[in-house]
C-alpha cells in the first residue's frame, strides 16, 4: 500500500515504499547517445544485468549484451531509434564475460534529445521472467482465491473485509463485492464474532497462524445450526510488511454430526461393555436393578427408576402376563438421581401401597446431592417429576399404573415408549422401557434426561431396551435360580433328620448351614440311625457338585444308606454297597440310551462322586468301628486331652469303584467327644484346609461344656459365613449304658435252658423295676431260646439291655437266618416268630462275626406301651 501522499504548492507527491509493484517486475532504465553508445547506467540495470554503471558506460549495447548472431539486426534497430523511431520487442541478452545468454528482457525504446538538440534514446527494461512469474502466480492466486470450494476471506489490517470469494458469497448471500467493508459481527453472534475478532487481531499482531478454529452460527435465512472450522494467516507484501490477515471457512457440520454420532457410538458401546461387566454380579433381583442404575445413570440419563413386578420379589413362579400388565403390582426397587435437589414423582396415577416391602420415608428426597451430576441411589426415591403423573414413588412402594398411562402400555405391548417432560418441568423427556426376559416381561425402567441436555435420540432408543433387555435376562436368571435353589434347599432340608437325634448312650448335637443364594446348593448330608441292640450308626457325606442334581443324589445316597443299614451289614460293607449305587446314578437306564451314551463318548456320561464317613457305635460296650470312603478323618477329643484326627484310612470317594475299604474299631472312653463334618467347615478361599484343621481342632480343645455350646463355639470360632459351601457338623459325647443296665448270660445247649432264660430274664427285669413286662418278655425269650435250640448251633447267650427301651437279644453260632412263615392249620408249631412280631415293637435279626443274634424290642412301661393284641390278631396265627 502506498504512503500517505504529500502535498506542496498544489503539487501531490507520493513514493513508492519498498514492496511495490516494480520491486515484483524489475523494471531498469538506460540511456543512449547520439553515438550509439551507452550514456547512463540505473541502479535497477546494474541489479539486472549485474553490471555496474563504470563497466557499461561509454560501450556499445549491442557488442555488450547481444548474441553475436544478433548484433547485425541490432546495430540497424538502434540506427532506427535514432533515427527517431520508437521499438518495443523481446531482446535476449548476456553479461559480458558470459558465453551464452543470460535471459530475455522486454525493452521499450523511445527517442529523446540531448540539450544540445541531438537524437538520443531512453531505454525502459523488464525482465521477461519475473513478468512470467507474476502471471503465473497471479493465475494461481485468482484460482484458489475464486474457484476454492470453501470459503475464503481477506481482511484488511482494520479487521474489515478486503475481499471475498465466491464461495463464501454463495454462503452467506449477495456478491462477493456485497461484503467489503464488513466485519465479522455481520456474519456471527456476539459471542463468537469476539473470538473471531480476537483470534484475527492475534493472528495480525504476532504473525502465528491459527487453525481449525472452530465457530457455529447460522447462514441467512437459515435455523440450522452450522458449524465452521476458520483457519487464519497473516499476508505480507513482498518486503515482508503485514498487509491484512487471510481465512479460510470450511463447513464442518456434517462431519461434527457425524463426530457426535461417533462418540453417541463409542459411548453407547462403552456403556454395553460397562453394563456387561456390572449388571447381573449378584443373584439378588433388587442388587441387580441397582446395578443397572448404576451404569446407566450419569453416563446415559439423568434420572432412573426401575419396578420389578411384586410376584418375582415375593417368590412367585413366574411374573403375571402382558395382558395383566396394566392390573400387575409393581415394586419400584431402584432410583438413581445424577441432579441435585430433583423433584421425584410417580408415573400417571399410580396407586400406591404400604406393604412389608414399602420402603421408610415420607416420599421426599432425603438431601441434596452436593454436586450436580453426582450419583445417588437409596430409600425414599421415586419417578422422576413430569414422567407420567405427579404423585411420588417411594423406593420399596408397591404400586399399580393405570390402564392407559404409557407405562402401562409398555407393560401391555412390551415396546418402549417415549413420553415428553411436563411444560414448566426438570425433565426433558422420558423413556419407559419394558425389561423383557425370554419374551416376559418382569418389570420396567424409565431414564429420564432433564432440560438441558441433548435429546434422546434412535441411537439412544436403542440402547435403551438394550440396558434394559440385559438387566432383564439377570433379572430373570436370578429368579430361576433362586427358584432351583429354594428347591434344592427344600429338598435337602427334607432328607435330613428332624429335630435333634436320639441315640443310645450318645449324647447328639448338630449343626446344618447351607451356602449363601449367590452359592448353589451343595450335596452335604449327616444322619443318625438307630440300630438294634442300643447301637447307632452316624454318617456323614458330601456329594461333589451343586445344585438340584446334587440335592438329588444326596438324597438317594441317604436313602442307600438307611437302607444298607437295617441290614446290619459291616461299615466297610454298607461303603461298598454305596460305591456301586453311586457310579449306577450316572448310568441312563435302558439299552437305547446305553448305545446314546456309548455313541456320545464316555466324556458325555454324567459321573457321581462323593465322600463319606459311616461309624457304628456300640453303647454297650463303647467300640466305634469307622469306614471312609475319601471324606476328612474324625476328630475325638478324650477327656483331659486335646483334639486328635483318628488315622482311618480315606479310601476312593464313592463312584470312584474298584477298591475295597478298610474299617477300624476304637473303644471311645466315657465323656470322650467324637466330631464328624465335612469341608465347607474347615476349608474356604481365604483359609486352606490345613489351616481350618488345626482351628477347627483348637476350637474343640477346652474345658467340657455342654454340646451344643461346643457346636456354637466352634461356628462362631471357625470361618463359617463365607457362604461358598455347605457345612454339615456331627458331634457326639459318649455317654455308654451302665453296667446295671445290661444284663448278660451264657446258657448250653440243652432243653433245661429254656426255663433258665425265663428265670433270668424274670429276675432282670424285676431288678429293673419293669414287673409289667415280665409275662411278655418271658414268653417271647421262649420263642427265641427255643429256636436257638432247635435251628442254631453252639452255645446260647442271652443279653437284655435297657435304655429307652428294653432289648433282648438271643445269640447263637448257626448262620441260618430265622425266617417268619404261615403255618397251617393243622401245624402244631412255625407260629413262634409271628408271636414275636405280635408282641414286640420290633425284632429281626443280624449277622455276626460268629454266628447271628435274633432280637426284639419293648419300650419301657411308663413311655408309649404297646397295645395288647386282638382276638383278630391272635387268631390270624392260626
Amino acid at each position: 500500500m502506498s504512503e500517505i501522499p504529500e502535498t506542496a504548492n498544489g503539487v501531490v507527491w507520493q513514493s513508492s515504499p519498498p514492496g511495490s509493484i516494480y520491486d515484483y517486475i524489475k523494471v531498469a532504465s538506460f540511456s543512449i547517445g547520439p553515438d550509439g553508445l551507452v550514456d547512463q547506467w540505473s541502479l535497477r540495470a546494474a541489479e539486472l544485468f549485474g553490471i555496474g554503471a563504470d563497466e557499461v558506460r561509454g560501450k556499445d549495447p549491442v557488442e555488450a549484451f547481444m548474441p553475436p548472431e544478433l548484433r547485425p539486426r541490432g546495430h540497424r534497430k538502434v540506427s532506427e531509434i535514432l533515427d527517431g523511431k520508437e521499438w518495443t520487442g523481446l531482446v535476449p541478452f548476456r553479461v559480458p564475460g558470459e558465453r551464452g545468454p543470460r535471459g530475455i528482457a522486454e525493452v521499450y525504446v523511445m527517442p529523446s534529445e540531448t540539450n544540445e538538440g541531438e537524437r538520443a534514446a531512453l531505454c525502459i527494461v523488464v525482465d521477461v521472467r519475473a513478468l512470467r512469474r507474476m502471471e503465473t502466480d497471479l493465475a494461481a492466486s485468482q484460482a484458489i482465491f475464486g474457484q476454492s470450494p470453501f470459503g475464503f476471506l481477506l481482511f484488511d489490517t482494520d479487521l474489515t473485509v478486503r475481499r471475498a470469494n465466491q464461495r463464501f458469497a454463495t454462503v452467506f448471500g449477495g456478491s462477493a463485492d456485497d461484503h467489503r467493508g464488513r466485519t465479522v459481527a455481520d456474519y456471527l453472534s456476539r459471542p463468537e464474532a469476539d473470538r473471531m475478532t480476537a483470534a484475527l487481531r492475534r493472528v495480525l499482531e504476532t504473525g502465528e497462524a491459527v487453525t481449525d478454529l472452530q465457530l457455529t452460527g447460522a447462514v441467512p435465512g437459515g435455523s440450522e445450526r452450522r458449524h465452521w472450522s476458520i483457519n487464519l494467516y497473516r499476508v505480507h507484501s513482498g518486503s515482508g510488511r503485514p498487509v491484512g490477515v487471510a481465512g479460510l471457512g470450511i463447513d464442518v457440520t456434517r462431519r461434527q454430526i457425524a463426530a457426535r454420532e461417533a462418540a453417541s457410538a463409542r459411548r453407547n458401546l462403552a456403556l454395553l461393555n460397562e453394563a456387561a461387566a456390572r449388571i447381573g454380579t449378584s443373584l439378588d433381583l433388587e442388587t441387580t436393578a441397582r446395578e443397572l442404575l448404576d451404569v446407566a445413570v450419569p453416563g446415559f440419563c439423568d434420572l432412573a427408576s426401575v419396578d420389578l413386578h411384586q410376584g418375582l420379589l415375593t417368590g412367585d413362579e413366574a411374573p403375571p402376563g402382558r395382558a395383566d400388565g396394566a392390573s400387575a403390582e409393581l415394586r419400584r426397587v431402584a432410583f438413581a438421581s445424577a441432579v441435585s435437589d430433583a423433584p421425584l414423582a410417580r408415573a400417571p396415577g399410580a396407586a400406591t401401597g404400604t406393604g412389608a416391602g414399602t420402603a421408610a420415608g415420607n416420599g421426599h428426597r432425603h438431601g441434596t446431592v452436593p454436586e450436580p451430576r453426582d450419583h445417588t441411589s437409596g430409600p425414599a426415591h421415586g419417578a422422576p417429576a413430569g414422567c407420567c403423573g405427579t404423585a411420588p414413588i417411594e423406593v420399596g412402594a408397591i404400586h399399580r399404573y393405570p390402564f392407559a398411562s404409557p407405562c402401562a402400555n409398555a407393560l401391555r405391548t412390551g415396546r418402549l415408549h417415549a413420553v415428553p417432560g411436563a411444560d414448566g418441568g426438570l425433565v426433558q423427556s422420558t423413556l419407559v422401557v419394558p425389561m423383557v426376559a425370554h419374551d416376559t416381561v418382569v418389570g420396567l425402567v424409565q431414564f429420564s434426561r432433564t432440560k438441558g441436555s441433548e435429546p434422546f435420540g434412535e441411537r439412544d432408543r436403542a440402547l435403551a431396551v438394550e440396558l434394559a433387555a440385559r438387566a432383564a435376562v439377570c433379572i430373570d436368571n436370578a429368579r430361576l435360580y433362586r427358584r432351583e435353589h429354594e428347591r434344592a434347599l427344600i429338598l435337602q432340608r427334607s432328607l435330613l433328620p428332624p429335630g435333634d437325634p436320639e441315640a443310645a448312650g450318645l449324647d447328639i448335637a448338630c449343626r446344618y448351614l447351607p451356602g449363601n443364594t449367590a452359592t448353589e446348593v451343595g450335596g452335604d448330608w449327616f444322619d443318625v440311625i438307630p440300630l438294634p441292640g442300643h447301637r447307632t450308626a452316624l454318617v456323614v457325606g458330601d456329594v461333589m457338585g451343586r445344585g438340584l442334581r446334587a440335592a438329588v443324589a444326596m438324597g438317594e445316597l441317604r436313602t442307600a444308606v438307611r437302607t444298607l443299614a437295617q441290614l446290619d451289614l459291616e461299615p466297610a460293607e454298607v461303603l461298598s454297597h454305596l460305591d456301586e449305587i453311586a457310579r449306577g446314578l450316572g448310568t441312563p437306564a435302558g439299552e437305547r440310551a446305553r448305545a446314546a451314551t456309548k455313541a456320545r463318548g464316555p466324556e458325555l456320561s454324567e459321573v457321581y462322586l462323593a465322600t463319606c464317613v459311616y461309624a457304628v457305635y456300640d453303647a454297650v460296650t463303647r467300640r466305634c468301628t469307622f469306614a471312609n470312603a475319601g471324606h476328612l478323618p474324625p476328630v475325638l477329643v478324650e477327656p483331659g486331652e486335646s483334639a486328635l484326627m483318628l488315622d482311618v484310612p480315606p479310601g476312593m470317594p464313592l463312584g470312584v469303584g474298584g477298591e475295597p475299604f478298610e474299617e477300624v474299631e476304637i473303644e471311645l472312653p466315657e465323656g470322650s467327644l467324637l466330631a464328624l463334618y465335612t469341608d465347607g467347615l474347615v476349608e474356604s478361599r481365604d483359609h486352606p484346609l490345613d489351616e481350618g484343621m488345626l482351628a477347627f481342632r483348637t476350637a474343640l480343645n477346652g474345658p467340657d461344656r455342654p454340646l451344643e455350646d461346643v457346636c456354637d463355639h466352634v461356628l462362631n470360632t471357625l470361618d463359617t459365613r463365607h457362604g461358598e459351601d455347605d457345612i454339615a457338623l456331627l458331634m457326639a459325647r459318649v455317654e455308654g449304658l451302665p453296667a446295671e443296665a445290661v444284663g448278660d448270660w451264657r446258657l448250653p445247649r440243652e432243653p433245661r435252658s429254656v426255663g433258665r432264660a425265663r428265670e433270668l430274664a424274670r429276675a432282670q427285669l424285676t431288678a429293673w423295676d419293669l414287673e409289667p413286662l415280665v409275662d411278655t418278655v418271658e414268653l417271647l425269650v421262649s420263642e427265641l431260646v427255643t429256636n436257638a435250640l432247635r435251628y442254631g448251633e453252639g452255645e446260647i447267650r442271652l443279653r437284655l439291655l435297657r435304655e429307652r427301651t428294653v432289648v433282648c437279644e438271643v445269640w447263637d453260632a448257626g448262620l441260618v437266618q430265622p425266617r417268619r412263615r404261615r403255618a397251617r392249620d393243622t401245624d402244631e408249631g412255625g407260629r413262634g416268630l409271628q408271636l414275636v412280631g405280635l408282641l414286640s415293637a420290633g425284632w429281626g435279626s443280624r449277622r455276626t462275626p460268629r454266628g447271628k443274634t435274633v432280637w426284639f424290642e419293648l419300650p419301657l412301661p411308663d413311655g408309649d406301651s404297646l397295645a395288647e393284641p386282638t382276638v383278630d390278631q391272635l387268631l390270624s396265627m392260626f
